[in-house]
Order: structure tokens, then C-alpha cells, then sequence
């Protein structure tokens, strides 16, 4: 049974170093197999599907789908890129750790990677692979700011322990945070600079109305948090026939003023969590979760004719919520920009839209648009503080996490802010599938008797030479192992052999948890092990010298830091 099990655990190392796109299938075969051996029984597999710390990690990555699209992001990154440079860095990268620390880190550079593309102040080539930097190092801050945190804490709680608090991780985190964050600042420049894009003259053109009872009134454009949305970007304001353009961050809103945006039209319901905003679509009550591409037809009835003079919605039950021009730059206001053959727009279109006889006529008809369905309003709010309510609750009252985020979802779920529909569609399943695997295979170490076999070894090889040398093995083994093959599996896979050695050597096995915890964080010299990382390697058009020159010093300093502060904050 001891050689079965060894030949599994190293066919799942080979498997996940050949398919490492492919993680949950490579545990799930492992499982199966582990299965048909008899190394483990149904029983325990049913057991781990529902492993309190599973169950917790894919409620939290639901609840993240909500959380995602609030305006939080859009607001940290508003207040971040204004000031001098190193102002800017050092505010960029201290909301991005902070704001990992609570969400998914993935999402947070996901949010930021277009603001800091058209930011005019640093070059982006100097802060993209530095944000995906601070991004891993806010996640190792708290128990959720991590799906590998969560993995480890599900593995440990098969092993009949307590759950790991919510702020255990906290002080290695941030003494490491800062440290690192010395370091990155220090060694920014050796970062090559990214050839900035000039602005696309192809980009839709949209337009919203400031409302007379607007909260943006009175306010600056940089105040408001107007310059650096996602993918959008205000070229113009149209006040009073006057077009102001280009528009200053200190310019004024007022009211009544048309704000003119290019950019990515599936962003377009980002504006809707503006106070005051009303899009040019929403005047005819058209703007709908499906929008419809159109490209005007040579003989067109509408064309030299203006958006508020062509009548859409009585033409087509349809409005113009943008508008492009090949090779050209649209200016002004929507409504009065006058409709040429070969135009692109994008419709918000009626439950009669497919019925009428004349679309062929006018239209040659591209595709369908989903706009991100962005929380405004009420439900905007009731995510982001039912959220911190979650968290409060759980560490404060001390109410297990699991049973706090349930009722959490349950009223996500209730208020309309995430759909059943969302959660068919997103749900974890790859990491529902590598933790169930892992749990499956920690089991079989230990029915099997290779994890005693392994404690007894361990415990004769570093007789008289301390545990703590035990310690730095397996911190540098899982930090090797998640950049070869993802920080997920590299925790999943060394966690048993963690723990066995910690069995093996009679101490607590919470220093082995955090420094598997932590070594699977601590990607910092290559693309491919961290999320983050492969996100900015594209967008930033690194080279994997730009890692491993820039990333070795933070990967020394977070080691010497983490290695220092787990003996002091969990002694053996």
C-alpha cells in the first residue's frame, strides 16, 4: 500500500508539471484512482465534498462574483493615480494589498490593468508587474485574501483541527508587506518602460446627462472619480453648445452637462453608479442587459440624418446608447451626430426589435452585446457593507465564517445583487475539484501508513538537528513547487508531507501550515505561477528576465521575513 500510494503522489506531481492548465483534472484522476485502490472509500470522498473549509472557500468566490462589480474598485482606483509618481506607486500599491486582503486579487488587478495602462503619470511598464506584486502580498494578509489560505485551512481542518482565524495570517502578512514593499519601490526602475498606446480612433462613443439634482455637481472631474474608469475614458463635456475638450481634472461639473465617453461598451453600466448619470439609451427606457452591434446599410432611411432626429425608437423600438466611425473621431453630443453609411452602433433594443420589417433594410446586424451588469444604488451598498457585516460578525461575535457567509449569499441571492443563473454559470468547480482531490489524497497518506512511514524517516534524518531546518525544506520545496505548477497545487500537494513531518517530529503543526500557506504565495519570480502574474506578463509585454531580475530580490526579502516572523508568531 506504501509504494501504491508513493507512485500516486508522484504521478500527480508529473501530471500537474505536464498539464498545468489542467490542475482539477489531474486531481480529480488521483482521486478516482486513490478510489479504485481502496486507499480511501466513498464515504470519505462524500465526507470531503462538503469539508467545512471547501464549502467556505466556494461560498466566498461566490460571493466575490457580487462583490466584483460594486464600485469599491472603481473608487480605489480613483483616488489612486493623482499626485506625484511616487506618491501615486506607493498609494496604488498599498489600496491594491489592502483591497486583496478582502477580495480576490485576481479581480482587483483584473480592475486595475486598464486604468494604469492609460494613467499619464508612470509609465505602466513601471507599475503593472509591481501592482500583481502587491496584489500576492494583500492576499497572504488575511484568511480569505487567498484561495491557497482557504486550501490549506480546509486540508487542516480534515486533519480534525480548529479552523484557522481570520486574522492568523495577518502579522507574517504585513511584516512581509512592508518589507517587500521597500524593496519594490527601491528596484522599480530596473522595470522597462511599456510603449504607450496612442488612443484608438475606432472606440465607441457614448454620452451621459448630469441631472439637476446630481451629487457630481459642484465637484472636479478628479473628485468625482471620473478619469480613470475601466475601459472608459471622458474625452469631452458638452455645456451650453460649448464643447470643452480635452477635459481637465480640475474641471467643474455642471448641471445639465453631456459627458462624452470612448471606450469598451461592455463597461457602459459602469456609469449607471454614478449619482445623477443617465445614459442617452435610458432617456427612451431602453437600456436592457443585452445590447445589439449594427453596422448602417448604404441605403439606410436614416442616414444624414441626426440620433434625435432619425426617430429609432419609433423606426426600430431601439436606442443609440454608442456610436463608432472607421477611421474617423466622433465629437459632441450623440444626439446631434449625424448617422453615415458604415457606421457601427450599439442598440439598446425592445421586445419588438426583432419583429420589425425594416432591419434588413437599414442594418446589417453583428452580434449581441453583454454589458458587465455593474451594482448601483441600494444593492451597491448592501453588497460592499453586508460583505464587511460578514467578516465583522465572524471575527467579532465569533460566529463560524461558513455560517455567516450563507446567510450573506442567501441575502445576495434574495435582493437580486447575484442571480442562480450567475452562480450555474461561474461556479468553482476547478477549485471544488483540485481541494476535494487534495483532501482525498492527504486521507490515503494516512491510511496507508506513508505518512507515519514519512514522519518516522524525517524524524531520523534531522535527529539532533532542529526542526526548524524542517521548516525552511518545506517552505523553499512549495515555494519552488507553485512556480512550476500554480500555487493551488503547490499547496494541495506538499500540505500532507507538511504535516506528517510535523506528526514525525512531535511539535505543533501550525508553523509547517503557514510555511505551506506561505510558500505557495510567494510567486514572485515567474509568470506562470501566480494568477496575477500571467495577467500583467500580457498586458505589461514583459520578458521572463523583466521577473527574474525584478521579482529574486522581493522573493528574498519575503522569504528571509516569513521564515523569521512563523517560529515568533506560532512557535513549535
Amino acid at each position: 500500500m506504501e509504494w501504491l500510494m508513493l507512485l500516486i503522489f508522484i504521478g500527480t506531481f508529473l501530471g500537474l508539471l505536464k498539464y498545468q492548465q489542467k490542475p482539477e483534472k489531474v486531481f480529480a484522476v488521483s482521486l478516482l484512482v486513490c478510489l479504485a485502490t481502496g486507499l480511501v472509500s466513498a464515504d470519505i470522498v462524500l465526507r470531503n465534498v462538503v469539508n467545512p473549509g471547501l464549502v467556505t472557500l466556494v461560498l466566498l468566490v461566490l460571493c466575490s462574483f457580487a462583490f466584483e462589480r460594486t464600485s469599491v474598485l472603481r473608487r480605489v482606483s480613483a483616488i489612486m493615480i493623482n499626485g506625484s509618481k511616487f506618491q501615486s506607486t506607493f498609494k496604488t500599491l498599498l489600496c491594491t494589498a489592502f483591497a486583496s486582503a478582502l477580495m480576490s486579487n485576481t479581480a482587483v488587478v483584473a480592475s486595475l490593468i486598464s486604468t494604469i495602462k492609460k494613467n499619464t503619470l508612470i509609465n505602466p511598464g513601471k507599475l503593472l508587474l509591481p501592482v500583481s506584486y502587491a496584489a500576492i502580498l494583500g492576499g497572504t494578509l488575511t484568511l480569505v485574501g487567498t484561495s491557497t489560505n482557504l486550501i490549506v485551512n480546509s486540508l487542516l481542518i480534515e486533519q480534525g483541527a480548529n479552523s484557522l482565524g481570520f486574522f492568523d495570517f495577518t502579522l507574517i502578512g504585513f511584516s512581509a508587506f512592508l518589507i517587500c514593499l521597500l524593496v519594490i519601490l527601491s528596484t522599480q526602475h530596473l522595470l522597462p518602460n511599456l510603449e504607450i498606446e496612442k488612443n484608438s480612433t475606432d472606440e465607441y462613443l457614448l454620452e451621459a446627462e448630469v441631472s439637476l439634482a446630481s451629487k457630481l455637481i459642484g465637484l472636479t472631474i478628479d473628485d468625482n472619480g471620473l478619469r480613470n474608469l475601466d475601459s472608459l475614458f471622458l474625452v469631452e463635456i458638452v455645456r451650453d453648445a460649448r464643447l470643452i475638450s480635452p477635459v481637465s481634472p480640475d474641471e467643474i461639473i455642471q448641471a445639465r452637462d453631456k459627458l462624452i465617453f470612448t471606450g469598451d461598451i461592455s463597461k457602459v453600466l459602469t456609469l449607471q453608479q454614478f449619482d445623477g448619470l443617465t445614459l442617452f439609451a435610458e432617456k427612451d427606457g431602453l437600456l436592457r442587459d443585452n445590447l445589439t452591434e449594427v453596422l448602417i446599410k448604404p441605403d439606410s432611411a436614416v442616414i444624414g440624418k441626426s440620433l434625435k432626429k432619425s426617430g429609432f425608437r419609433a423606426r426600430f423600438d431601439a436606442a443609440v446608447v454608442a456610436i463608432r466611425r472607421e477611421g474617423a473621431q466622433l465629437s459632441g453630443k450623440l444626439g446631434d451626430i449625424k448617422i453615415q453609411s458604415g457606421d457601427f452602433l450599439v442598440l439598446a433594443v425592445g421586445n419588438d426589435f426583432s419583429a420589425r420589417t425594416n432591419l434588413s433594410k437599414n442594418f446589417y446586424i453583428l452580434s449581441g452585446h453583454k454589458p458587465e451588469n455593474m451594482l448601483s444604488g441600494w444593492r451597491d451598498s448592501l453588497t460592499v457593507f453586508g460583505f464587511l457585516a460578514t467578516i465583522a460578525c465572524s471575527v467579532i461575535a465569533n460566529i463560524a465564517l461558513l455560517k455567516c457567509l450563507m446567510f450573506y449569499i442567501a441575502i445576495l441571492i434574495l435582493s437580486g445583487c447575484l442571480t442562480v443563473n450567475e452562480i450555474k454559470r461561474r461556479f468553482p468547480l476547478e477549485i471544488w475539484m483540485v481541494v476535494l482531490g487534495a483532501l482525498t489524497l492527504a486521507k490515503a497518506f494516512e491510511t496507508s501508513g506513508v505518512a507515519e512511514l514519512l514522519a518516522q524517516q524525517i524524524e531520523l534524518v534531522l535527529h539532533g538537528k532542529g526542526t526548524y531546518l524542517a521548516l525552511i525544506c518545506i517552505f523553499f520545496i512549495t515555494l519552488l513547487m507553485t512556480e512550476i505548477i500554480t500555487n493551488s497545487a503547490a499547496a494541495a500537494l506538499i500540505f500532507p508531507i507538511a504535516y506528517s513531518i510535523a506528526l514525525g517530529l512531535g511539535v505543533s503543526p501550525l508553523p509547517f501550515v503557514m510555511a505551506v500557506a506561505f510558500g505557495a504565495s510567494g510567486s514572485f519570480i515567474s509568470p506562470y505561477g501566480y494568477q496575477t502574474n500571467i495577467m500583467v506578463f500580457n498586458a505589461g509585454n514583459y520578458r521572463l528576465s523583466d521577473f527574474m531580475k525584478f521579482g529574486l530580490p522581493v522573493s528574498i526579502a519575503y522569504s528571509i521575513i516569513v521564515l523569521s516572523m512563523i517560529p515568533v508568531v506560532f512557535p513549535f
